[in-house]
């Protein structure tokens, strides 16, 4: 079968404005696929350099096929299960920073140059004061970026109109606000002159952003049927689900000259990503937090399951429509809307999203994404969210063990064991008190302010509920205790 190649795909090429730093499959699948789609009805037309930026690793697959490759998004469209298939043509070139140092260093001087795209993991923004500009390339991503761009500083003068805008896209709050401050203090270390500090400050946009779509990767055990229903052979297939949405957060304007909502996709700028930010944690991760391990303990193992099961369906649908979106700020009817595309990728049948994976650190996950929304709610209301208290009580029976086992709490589901994974001092808490009565439990953990911040056994009514709901899910079973309670 014939090999992916700019031969095959009949790829136009276009003056390069984006180098992007990662090659992997999200940014291949979100952001590369987005700007294909942007060149493709001619609001764009610049293509994308990828840089490797790590030592391991090979580029071989990309060279064999010139950067060609198919993203196939799938997922619930319409109310249908599709399969969404798209050639990404976009990709001109890749190069490896360590052995290709040189090539790589040159686009620092290329004129169309304009957007610095980065996906360097959570712990790639990072500020080394051990880093060196001698180093070819120095080895933090903060430490190449830095020095590229005073290549390009010192290439064009510090002409005002060279300057980049950098587009990272690392899951950390404030991502390009803590890009810049890398890049700032490597400077000052550096000693590089005030000109380019200037420059970088005048001429630079450093953005922050928020990313969002499901990203599943290379499809292993299907890619060789794939690709004869695709009649070629590709290599580089990655996956994930037609959900997206890319907020842009820009102290400059750069929306006409990255003008991708043109093109018909989900990018939103604006001068405040934080609504949207809250938007995503309380609706999106809040409810997968407040009803995965109830509906593990209820019999369930991956979320598709659970939104096949009713009791768990309307649990999860009470939660956010009123109990979450009531406490939020944007438009409510853009909160329906998100959540409505929230219960779509829930039901999406080509994840399968266990509800363990997702159980992982379950304590810090409820007080950053439920207990905004618990207290809000109280706050406005003056009452308890009925289904977040439950979720409480669901967390404290899901963490019920007394064995600590190969760093993991050992749970029971029926005769069935579970790992329960979390910070050790959590597990070691709750080895400790969860065999205690349902009262004197609930009190140790919402007592318990290095869990929560805060004294949630204070909160008028909460200890009562929580003690009560816990005694119903050890008498009857959650599954049982979930029907009697919210009939």
């Amino acid at each position: 079968m014939e090999l992916l190649s700019k031969a095959k795909t009949g790829k136009v090429e276009r003056p390069v404005k984006v180098l992007q730093f990662g090659e992997g499959n999200f940014l291949r699948a979100f952001v590369d696929y987005m700007i294909d789609i942007a060149n493709e009805s001619g609001d764009f037309n610049g293509d994308i350099v990828l840089v490797k930026p790590i030592e391991f690793g090979t580029l071989d697959r990309f060279h064999d096929q010139e950067c060609q490759y198919t993203v196939q998004l799938r997922g619930i469209v319409d109310g249908e299960p599709k399969r969404i298939n798209r050639i990404v043509t976009s990709v001109t070139d890749v190069v490896d920073a360590y052995g290709e140092y040189e090539k790589y260093a040159a686009y620092a001087k290329l004129d169309t140059l304009r957007f610095i795209v980065s996906n360097t993991t959570e712990a790639g923004i990072v500020y080394d004061d051990t880093d060196k500009i001698e180093l070819n390339p120095p080895k933090s991503y903060p430490g190449k970026l830095t020095k590229f761009l005073y290549e390009r500083y010192r290439h064009f003068n510090g002409a005002a109109d060279k300057g980049l805008v950098m587009l990272p896209v690392e899951l950390i709050d404030d991502n390009g606000i803590h890009l810049k401050e890398c890049v700032l203090k490597l400077a000052a270390l550096w000693n590089l002159e005030e000109g380019f500090t200037n420059w970088v400050n005048e001429a630079c946009v450093f953005t922050s952003t928020l990313v969002d779509r499901i990203v599943t990767g290379y499809p292993r055990d299907e890619a060789e049927e794939l690709c004869k229903e695709f009649g070629y052979q590709d290599n580089l297939i990655v996956t994930g689900e037609p959900f997206a949405l890319w907020v842009i957060e820009s102290a400059k304007d750069i929306s006409e000259e990255f003008p991708l909502p043109k093109a018909g996709l989900p990018v939103i700028f604006t001068d405040n990503q934080k609504p949207y930010k809250q938007r995503k944690v309380r609706i999106l991760n809040g409810a997968h937090t407040s009803f995965v391990l109830a509906s593990y303990l209820a019999g369930n193992d991956i979320v598709l399951e659970s939104m096949q099961d009713e009791l768990i369906f309307n649990f999860m649908k009470k939660t956010i429509f009123e109990e979450v979106i009531p406490t939020l700020t944007l438009p409510k009817q853009d909160l329906i809307d998100f959540a409505n595309a929230v219960i779509t990728r829930f039901n999406n049948p080509y994840v399968k999203h266990a509800l363990l994976s997702i159980s992982l650190n379950s304590v810090s996950k409820w007080r950053a994404r439920c207990m905004p929304s618990f207290l809000g709610y109280i706050e406005k209301e003056g009452k308890l969210p009925e289904h977040l208290t439950f979720s409480l009580a669901a967390l404290m029976a899901f963490y019920t063990g007394t064995e600590i086992r190969d760093k993991a709490l050992i749970g029971h589901r029926g005769e069935q064991e579970y790992n329960i994974l979390d910070d050790a001092a959590v597990l070691e808490f709750f080895a400790a008190n969860s065999s205690k009565e349902p009262r004197e439990f609930a009190h140790a953990v919402l007592s318990n302010e290095d869990f929560w911040g805060e004294d949630l056994s204070s909160l008028a009514g909460v200890e009562d509920a929580v003690a009560s709901y816990l005694t119903e899910i050890r008498a009857s079973g959650m599954r049982k205790a979930m029907e009697k309670i919210f009939a």
